[in-house]
């Protein structure tokens, strides 16, 4: 670090999740951070996500663990039903045989809770300004620094840019411009305040009931005082990615065909929002001179492995990790960074597509999907969760 860049702060674009978590992930290494966020003020907005022990092994990483902990509701198990007939397909205990095996705990959370946790985490270093209103337009590079140029004519300048705006990046439309991959798929989500949640359904579980070209998810909120309701379709219509209110009415045409005890979840919501979903085709290359791509902007996905979130921390983890093992040299430190998340990161995209056809499955696919976990012990599910659930900080680095 004895460039005369070296005095100038790491720009990251985009102060949401995978932002924050890069913050800290730089700031561990004694970098000074500037975030550079569109929005008016730095926060999040959402339902409910879940967390796997990946997660809290990079909440651990980036020193904000006990906050992360102490605003999670812990899950007894991961369990899918059938839509149509209430048929148990799958239950994954994830008390502490789970916790033993991956050393962390399951547990979901309100994306507002995770996002405040990192904003904490990062106030609280002292070392990362932020700047609101901002929205960056395109970058330049002259070798050892980075410009952002934003809108307004505003520039700053860094030693390095890490792009963490997400699914549609500036930083990767200007690099890779490819297009996204709309799915057609709808997700539907909403919070409901424990009182009218049904008594039946008050499992301290993340649950899934998987129908013909759609799915329902409920698990339990903040204390269990509110519940996540998510529903998911296959749309009739052409769709463009985005986000927008929703109506009850559409919901209600998309799920004709499930059991009562699902479909009181339709009923619930006073309010929706609906995310029409896209994800990228994965890419080889996320780094471009002394900037790269991090969380959505590299590896945008869909919803089906409940992992984007933890993706993207997982990826600041990593980043930080890298600069650590190369003495904060950007150049094999970013290199080092994309071998170690390229295959990891796809992998979860590829699966994620795989993970929908499976919980969407109809006529002769629906049978062979609910016989396919039949007897399957809780070591045997734990064994085929391994590659995912396994990720720490000590294993984060591709071989060197």
């Amino acid at each position: 670090m004895n460039s005369p860049s070296s005095s100038l702060p790491v720009i990251v674009a985009g102060g949401g999740i995978g932002g924050l978590a890069a913050a800290l992930a730089l700031v561990r290494q004694g970098f000074q951070v500037l975030v550079l966020e569109q929005a008016a003020e730095i926060g999040e907005i959402g339902a409910g996500i879940q967390l796997g022990p990946n997660a809290f092994h990079a909440f651990d990483a980036l020193g904000v663990g006990p906050k992360a902990r102490s605003r999670a509701v812990y899950t007894d198990c991961l369990v899918m039903h059938d839509a149509i007939d209430e048929y148990l397909v799958a239950k994954i205990p994830t008390g502490e045989a789970f916790r033993k095996r991956f050393g962390n705990p399951y547990a979901v959370i309100h994306r507002v809770d995770v996002h405040g946790s990192l904003l904490e985490g990062a106030v609280e270093t002292g070392r990362v300004e932020f700047v609101t209103r901002t929205r960056v337009e395109r970058i330049e590079q002259d070798g050892d620094t980075v410009v952002a140029h934003c809108a307004g004519g505003r520039q700053y300048r860094g030693q390095a840019l890490v792009g963490a705006d997400g699914g549609k990046s500036v930083l990767r439309q200007q690099y890779v411009n490819d297009p996204p991959r709309v799915t057609g798929h709808v997700v539907y989500r909403a919070v409901v305040d424990k009182a009218d949640f049904p008594e039946n359904l008050r499992w301290n579980a993340a649950s899934i009931w998987v129908g013909p070209n759609c799915h329902l998810v409920h698990y339990p909120l903040r204390g269990g005082e509110q519940y996540n309701v998510v529903v998911t379709f296959h749309s009739r219509q052409p769709e463009a990615w985005g986000v927008t209110d929703g109506s009850k009415e559409e919901v209600e045409s998309y799920f004709q065909g499930i059991c009562p005890k699902a479909r009181q979840l339709i009923e619930l919501p006073k309010s929706w929002r609906r995310w029409a979903t896209a994800d990228r085709e994965p890419i080889a290359s996320w780094v471009f001179g002394r900037a790269t791509l991090l969380g959505d902007a590299a590896h945008p996905t869909t919803q089906y492995m409940a992992q984007g979130a933890c993706m993207a921390m997982e990826d600041a983890v990593t980043l930080g990790e890298a600069l650590r093992v190369n003495g904060n040299r950007w150049e094999p430190a970013l290199a080092l960074y994309q071998r170690s998340r390229v295959a990891r990161t796809a992998r979860i995209v590829l699966s994620g597509r795989e993970m929908g056809r499976i919980y969407h499955a109809k006529g002769v696919e629906r049978l062979v999907r609910n016989e396919m976990w039949k007897g399957r012990t809780p070591e045997r599910f734990y064994d085929a969760l391994e590659w995912l659930y396994g990720w720490n900080v000590g294993n984060c680095l591709a071989p060197h």
